[in-house]
This record gives structure tokens, sequence and C-alpha cells, in this order.
């Protein structure tokens, strides 16, 4: 019997089990292709970039990003694409067990654990840890609702020809210009990030809607931006497809922690769901919950669940997510045409604050900050959307129905 079990070898999977293995715990990862690399793009700003990492992982840089409403807002720090092969390789460990196989059901039995496999074999652990993604085939499985999701499409293109749009050295972290063609629905921008090998990922992308807007919706209008820039598309041009949800519940402890099960990565409910980043939480995380998962098996399987989940969602980091979920939501109530105007206010408000509400998990001081900021610095037709769409309002009411925003951001 190993002493953790991690079913799903994504990023998160991945920086988990080599978290553990390097704490001496003895590890098994599981997933249908456990070799395989990962297909999708994966950035993150450079001050969030683990230091243990090392500069490898990183792909390519933009020196600075832009964003545009309907005009430009300069963005200060360096953004990074990782190279998933070296990220792959660098969170692979020897000591680390990897089993080629799909995760079917969980069975539990005092202090051990049991996952069944769809092929019949049995993996026995004291704690099991469930980094399947979205689809949290461990942890309940999808939730029935329709939910809130970003979809985007992407063409990797020479970067000499991207040069109308964005270049190498000065990334789009959003372009809401009107896409052609996109006929006044729910609005979409375009996203630009250097590429290895002297290219440009161009990415058209639907930030947030309920149910997520169409990838052939998307595949259109990039294709329609990109001719209106003089942009060719060659035959044979990788495309990139992107489909999360980003307002799954966070698990429910007593669903979890009896059984000795932790939910990590997407599964947890790690995806930012005003943004949809998640890469760089998951590998700050990772060494957390794994101290926590090997102080608390000293105590037991339960023990050790407990304190993980101690680790991924304590008081503050919750009630950041209620904070930045009603942002969502707020943001999901505006016209269409609202919306590019909204970024104009939003990229105005002070950078320390908005790359905390970009960015932390566990801020919840930052993110009302900057919902306050936000308000304030939003002409009057905005702030009648603020507040009639619950923005500001609710999450302003949460964090004062919580305690607090600062006694809940005390460690």
């Amino acid at each position: 019997m190993t002493d953790v079990l991690v079913c799903g070898a994504g990023p998160a999977g991945r920086a988990l089990s080599a978290a553990c293995a390097e704490l001496g715990l003895s590890v098994t990862l599981v997933d249908p292709a456990p070799e395989e690399c990962w297909p999708h793009t994966y950035a993150l700003w450079r001050a969030e970039l683990p230091a243990s990492l090392g500069e490898e992982v990183v792909a390519t840089a933009a020196g600075g990003m832009t964003a545009f409403g309907t005009r430009a807002h300069s963005l200060v720090g360096e953004y990074c694409v990782l190279d998933n092969a070296e990220l792959h390789r660098r969170l692979r460990r020897t000591a680390v067990r990897e089993v080629t196989g799909t995760v079917r059901a969980l069975e539990h039995a005092g202090n051990r654990r049991t996952v069944r496999l769809r092929d019949g074999r049995s993996l026995r652990a004291a704690v099991v840890v469930d980094a399947t993604g979205g689809n949290r085939v461990l942890c309940g499985g999808r939730p029935a609702r329709t939910a809130s999701e970003q979809t985007a499409v992407g063409a990797v293109v020479d970067e000499r020809r991207a040069r109308p749009l964005a270049t190498p050295e000065r990334g789009i972290f959003m372009d809401w210009s009107g896409a052609p063609g996109s006929d006044g629905s729910w609005p979409s921008f375009l996203y630009a990030v250097p590429w290895p090998g002297g290219r440009m990922l161009l990415e058209e992308t639907a930030l947030a809607r309920r149910p997520g807007l169409p990838l052939s919706t998307l595949r259109g209008r990039l294709r329609n931006r990109l001719r209106a820039a003089g942009v060719p598309l060659e035959e044979g041009t990788h495309e990139e497809r992107v489909r999360f949800a980003l307002d799954d519940p966070v698990p429910e402890s007593r669903r979890t922690v009896p059984f000795g099960l932790v939910p990590f990565g997407a599964s947890a409910g790690l995806i930012h769901p005003a943004t949809g980043f998640s890469v760089a939480t998951v590998l700050r995380l990772a060494p957390l919950v794994a101290g926590a998962l090997s102080d608390g098996l000293e105590h037991g399987p339960v023990s050790a669940a407990r304190a993980a989940r101690s680790v991924l969602w304590p008081g503050a980091a919750r009630l950041n997510r209620a904070l930045q979920l009603c942002a969502a939501e707020g943001l999901l109530a505006m016209p269409p045409e609202v919306v590019p105007r909204f970024f104009d206010v939003f990229f105005t408000i002070s950078a320390e604050r908005r790359h905390s509400f970009l960015t932390s998990t566990s801020d919840p001081a930052g993110s009302r900050g900057a919902m306050v900021e936000l308000f304030r610095r939003s002409p009057w037709w905005l702030r009648h959307r603020l507040v009639r769409g619950g923005l500001l309002g609710r999450g302003v009411r949460a964090s004062d129905r919580s305690g607090g925003t600062r006694a809940e951001a005390r460690p």
C-alpha cells in the first residue's frame, strides 16, 4: 500500500506527486497516458514562477503585455509561456510509481482506500488525491448545472506575419476590439503571446459565458480578425482549442475529508473564476499540500486529508473566491457592448490591486480593494451597471458577513 495515490497526471497531479516524493512519501500516479505531455498553453507572470523550477521551464516571454478595451493600457511585468515538455520532465520523479489506467471508483475501509480501475485492477493507498480536472472522477463528477465556461480557439503563425496584431516583445493580454463578424452577440477578445520557434499564438477568447461560446463561433471570429489585419493562415496551421468551467464549486469537506480523499487542481476548484488562471496556483500550493499530507499521515489518513484541505481552502481563500465569483457574475450580467468599456476602467486601477485580483487565491483584502477602487473610478453609467449586476454590492456584503476582510486575511 502506498502513502499517496494521485489520480491524474496533469500539471496539478504531477506537481503534487513530485512534492510528496521529495518529502519521502511513497507515491503512485495513475493516468490514462502518464507519459504524454500536455497539449495546452500554460502561461504566468514571471513573479509567479516558483524559483525551484528554474528558468528552463520558460519557453518564451514577452517583456510586457498590452490590454485594449476601447483604448490601450500597458501592463507591467514579464509574461512567460511555459515549456510543457521541460515542465513535464522537471516534475517527474523516479521515486513515483506511474500506472497507466483509467480511474473508475473509490472504496474505503478503515485506514485504507482502494481505487478501482476500468480494467479491473485495484490500487491501494492511505490518501487518495483527485487531480482528474473538471471531470472530478472521485469527487462526485461534474456539477449538475450549466457552468460558466471559458472557451477559445487559437492559431500559431510566424511572428513576422503576426506583427500587424502583436509582437514577441509585447504581447496582448486581451484586445476587446470588435472581431469582424461578431454580430453584436457576446464579445470575445484577442490574446497573443510569443511561441517557440519565432512564432506567435493568436487566440480568440470568450472570457466567461454560461454556457461557453461555441468553438465554431470563435474559430470564425479569429479567421475574420486575422483576415482583416492581413494575417494569412496557412493550411495545416496548428490550432489550439480551449474549453473549461470557471465556477465549479469548492468540494465540501464532509464529502472528502472523512474518507481520506483530497481534491487538487481543477477538481478542487482552483481555477480563477474570473480569469481562468490556474497553473501558477497549483505549482505554488503543491509543496504546501505535500507538507500537510506528510505531517498529517502521522495521525492517520483523515487527519492528513483535513490538513491538506486547510492548506487549499483556508477561510481567507474561501472569502476571496466568493468575491471573485461575485465579480464574475457581475461581468456575465453586463450587456455585450458594455464589456470593452468596463475593461477600460478595470485596467486603470492600481497595478498592485489589479494583479492581486487577477492572480491571488487568498487575498480578500486585495480583491475587495480592487472592486471598491473600480467602483470609485467608474463613470455613473458604469456604477449603475456594477450595482445592478451585483459585481460590487454582493461582493462587499459577502466580505462584511464573513467578519471583515482584514480579519479573514490574517494568518
